[in-house]
């Protein structure tokens, strides 16, 4: 295969930087080793960021995110909900902080409005009674899987390439460039070779060790944040502890759910990361500092992602290294044509693309200006069933008995699986459990693919989708981080949930899971 340009990651960069360069004329492949999403643009909050949370920690994070966030309201409003944001003190917070905040936000140019207690009690009836001070702020929650989806879609739409489950395994250098990337298909283990003139390397956390497979050394941090999800959402707004950037101090409305969180725990390795039971216990108790209701409330996930971070090499602990991003170019080290982007936030993956996209325009000698600035990104089918709610509406309206429910929970019918399969197909892949998780609520309600996995799968047998044994393969794979979710929050009412699981499961289709696929 050859191309102009080859991207190495499925992140919301780097299906950002397919649709930058697409939108510019240019040819290019994107490759993942996984699925869309699959490390921090999938393990996140959701939460588009004002920018307040970094006025003192992160100033120049602060105005980008202020920046980027105000933009992709206007451009890509169907992946974003408008639900605004409070930060509220509780006594004993460092009330020179809260005197300090409406200042720090002023100098980033972030607006900022101060609420009484009362008021703010008002708006968001679970806060605390012991709130001390509030402020309004523009934050909201963002859809990362829909933002993604509908990128790598349109890019796709005009001529980019998508690889998925294609993992980079060397690179041929000759000359200080780089003449081929080699890659291996996880599920078939083919062997494939790409020739591009130019290699973006957007591998979020992977991206050090992309970068040594061409002899290139970066000085990668792996931050592991883990969050859990509530059953039902607890609060309209996003709600942040008024205080420097810290531990479970974000509470963020997700659709029908709310997503607390998070922490910043130092991990060996991003391959090999799960929410542990003492986090969990820490992240419940900050976070009834500020909503009570958060240490009574039923949890149904926890789950982690890794931030990719960029070691300074002053020792310093993860929280205070920047949020911004770091565009290197490799040229100075000795391979010409290979650029890596990596670190930076969810809310500013347009502005890394952008800026990525410009440096590859210019190797190519490629005039284009950037035009995902200006051009809104439109919703497309690949995307549409992310959307919580949706599903049961189209349901309701067709009025047809017999598109039978397959989730009961998120009330997703056969025809919204039906169409995602098609569309998978008609890109040369093979529907999985996993990828219909992924695309649409599948798995994703209360009862966490209790009874939907093997309604999908045995759907997906009537017509013809699974053959053989690849069912269970499929109910493995997709359970098993269902459970490894759960494993934290083993108690009261999701115990029982989880021993009726194992029955169903491990007892009837003795689905036994290695100790990283699932509980152990």
């Amino acid at each position: 295969m050859q191309t102009q340009v080859l991207i190495i990651g499925g992140g919301a960069t780097g299906t950002g930087i397919a649709r930058d360069l697409a939108l510019r004329g240019i040819d290019c492949v994107l490759t993942e080793k996984k699925d869309i999403n699959a490390g921090a643009s999938g393990g996140n909050h959701g939460l588009l960021h004002s920018g307040a949370r970094y006025v003192a920690s992160d100033p120049a994070a602060a105005r980008e995110c202020r920046e980027e966030g105000k933009r992709l309201k206007r451009l890509a409003p169907h992946c974003i909900e408008k639900t605004g944001g409070l930060f509220v003190a509780v006594r004993g917070d460092d009330e020179q902080y809260i005197a300090d905040f409406p200042q720090l936000c002023a100098q980033c140019g972030i607006p900022v409005h101060p609420l009484d207690p009362a008021q703010a009690r008002h708006l968001e009836p679970s806060l605390s009674p012991d709130i001390i001070a509030a402020f309004a702020v523009e934050d909201a929650a963002i859809d990362p899987f829909k933002l993604s989806l509908d990128n790598m879609a349109h890019a796709q739409q005009l001529g980019a390439r998508l690889l998925r489950h294609t993992q980079v395994v060397g690179f041929e250098v000759q000359n200080s460039r780089i003449n081929a990337t080699l890659f291996k298909n996880i599920q078939t283990g083919e062997a494939r070779r790409i020739e591009a003139e130019v290699v973006v390397n957007a591998a979020g956390a992977w991206a050090g060790e992309v970068a040594a497979l061409a002899g290139m050394q970066i000085n990668m941090l792996y931050s592991k944040g883990s969050l859990l999800v509530t059953q039902t959402r607890l609060a309209r707004r996003v709600i942040n502890r008024l205080r420097r950037a810290t531990d479970a101090d974000i509470l963020v409305p997700g659709g029908t759910v709310s997503i607390l969180g998070t922490t910043s725990v130092r991990a060996e390795s991003p391959d090999v990361i799960y929410p542990e039971i003492d986090e969990v216990d820490f992240i419940i108790d900050q976070g009834a500092a500020m909503v009570p209701s958060l240490a009574t409330t039923r949890y149904i996930r926890a789950y982690c992602g890794v931030r990719p971070l960029i070691s300074s090499g002053d020792g310093g602990d993860d929280r205070s290294v920047s949020r911004g991003f770091e565009l290197i170019d490799h040229a100075d080290k000795g391979v010409a044509n290979l650029i890596t982007i990596t670190g930076g936030k969810l809310t500013t993956f347009r502005l890394m693309a952008e800026k990525t996209a410009d440096r590859v325009c210019r190797r190519l000698g490629n005039c284009a200006p950037c035009r995902t600035r200006t051009e809104p990104l439109a919703p497309t089918r690949e995307a549409k069933w992310t959307e919580p709610g949706l599903a049961p509406k189209e349901w309701l309206r067709r009025n047809n008995p017999n598109d039978l429910l397959l989730c009961e929970c998120e009330m997703v019918p056969q025809s919204a699986l039906n169409a995602l399969s098609a569309s998978l197909r008609k890109r040369g892949d093979a529907p999985t459990l996993n990828a219909m998780g992924l695309r649409s609520r599948v798995g994703k309600g209360p009862c966490q693919g209790t009874f939907c996995s093997q309604r999908v799968a045995a759907h997906f047998y009537d017509r013809g989708e699974f053959t053989g044994d690849q069912g269970l393969a499929n109910l493995r794979t997709f359970l098993g981080e269902r459970w490894r979710g759960q494993h934290p929050l083993l108690w009261d009412t999701p115990l029982t949930q989880f021993e009726l699981q194992e029955a169903l499961h491990c007892g009837l289709f003795g689905l036994e899971l290695t100790q990283n696929q699932g509980i152990g």
